[in-house]
């Protein structure tokens, strides 16, 4: 379980590091266009949650 969890943790971070460079580096688009935004950033901001979620249950999991 922990193993499942680093992993799945480090890629939702990831995933998330990349939709906040993409949302910093396509911002013109983002700004003229409402669906590329909700798109962008909530993807974005789901991936961090799963994230953070995944992270927190580390502790909790680590003796499995």
């Amino acid at each position: 379980m922990k193993a499942y969890l680093l992993t799945t943790g480090t890629l939702f971070g990831l995933l998330a590091a990349l939709h906040a460079w993409r949302a910093v580096d396509e911002w013109e688009h983002l700004v003229s266009d409402s669906g590329l935004m909700l798109e962008t950033v909530g993807v974005g901001l789901l991936a961090l949650a799963l994230c953070i979620w995944s992270w927190r249950l580390l502790p909790t999991r680590a003796a499995s």
